[in-house]
């Protein structure tokens, strides 16, 4: 999956939820095929925060909707401009990470081009916006690390890496996706187009709560891998950040939370180290999510932004993976459900 979570800006959560509640009330009308004129008008007070969510947020990556993500890329630059026919032309550039059997973990850049059919359609206070790739005019991936040094072999002979990026991001940006916001802020993804009243597949249950859900999903952490969830943008004082999971396949993770300012510059040594790489400093606390324990904690913090790290690693933490001689053959990977949100602290 490659989605990107934007239109409403978390800056002004309350200004958005007001402006969508009202637009609740009057669904009939404002989902007229005969006024797409009125949706696309009101779309595009929302695009104008588009690039400032795209740099704000991860986009996770996976091989198919419905498998774990393995890695996560980070846009870093973002233009994006009204067409003359009312589409949006978006220009990204970033980098990210992903895991393969063959290579482990693979770091790459990333950059593309896409002109969007985007729309909305709303089902009672739930909008969902449709970006419909109109075309793909460049998609751009190369790697950067490859931790397995066969494959880093490999890779200088055939470009396997590339070719591998390639089809990953390529296939995704040409199915589109869907961005599901609830009334309160909650944001749901998907690829492809999810049709009213449906939703993506969502591993833990967090319907009924009042707490805006950041992100809620599958990740495969491989042995001796991290994976990195933000960065998470705290706007008021007197709240918290709420991870909930369970881990399958491993004896646990550790789970942290990190600074935005220690979690970019331990983002940036995993990303050039081929293997794990060090943390850039101490996390603001931890906790260990152990296999088979239903996980619930709430991290008290400031307004800001924050990293929540997934660890599977033997030096930081106590719930370190058991280091296996036959590693190249053997992976204790674990599978991780986790949502993480924001409410109010306990």
């Amino acid at each position: 999956m490659l989605a990107f979570p934007l239109v409403a800006s978390q800056g002004c959560a309350s200004c958005a939820n007001t402006g969508q509640g009202l637009l609740g009330l009057m669904p009939g009308v404002v989902n007229d095929p005969s006024n797409r004129a009125l949706r696309q008008s009101i779309l595009g007070f929302g695009m104008g925060q588009f690039c400032h969510q795209m740099q704000t947020h991860d986009a996770p990556l996976s091989l198919d909707p419905s498998a774990p993500v393995i890695g996560r890329f980070f846009p870093q630059q973002c233009q994006s401009q009204e067409l003359q026919n009312g589409d949006w032309f978006v220009q990204f550039s970033g980098f990210g990470y992903g895991y393969t059997n063959l290579s482990k973990k693979l770091t790459f850049t990333m950059s593309g081009a896409v002109e969007y059919d985007a729309d909305f359609q709303m089902s009672g206070s739930t909008m969902y916006i449709y970006f419909r790739p109109r075309q793909v005019t460049s998609s751009n991936f190369a790697s950067h690390v490859i931790e397995q040094p066969v494959a880093q072999f490999l890779n200088s002979l055939s470009n396997v890496g590339d070719t591998f990026g390639k089809q990953l991001v390529g296939g995704q940006l040409q199915a589109g996706f869907t961005v599901i916001r609830a009334s309160n802020g909650s944001t749901e993804f998907g690829v492809g187009i999810i049709p009213v009243g449906q939703h993506p597949q969502s591993p833990i249950d967090v319907h009924g709560s009042d707490r805006v859900t950041w992100e809620n999903a599958r990740v495969d952490v491989h042995q001796n891998e991290r994976d990195f969830i933000g960065p998470i943008e705290v706007t008021d004082s007197g709240r918290a950040i709420w991870v909930s999971g369970r881990v399958d396949g491993a004896p646990g993770v550790n789970v942290m939370l990190l600074r935005k300012d220690v979690g970019d510059a331990s983002l940036q040594l995993y990303y050039s180290y081929p293997q794990v790489g060090p943390l850039s400093g101490a996390p603001i606390t931890s906790a260990v999510m152990q296999q088979n324990v239903p996980f619930a904690q709430a991290f008290k913090v400031d307004a800001g932004q924050y990293y929540v790290l997934l660890d599977n690693t033997s030096p930081q933490g106590v719930a370190s993976p058991i280091m296996n001689p036959l590693a190249m053959l053997a992976d204790s990977a674990a599978t991780v459900s986790y949502a993480v949100q924001i409410g109010d602290a306990p």
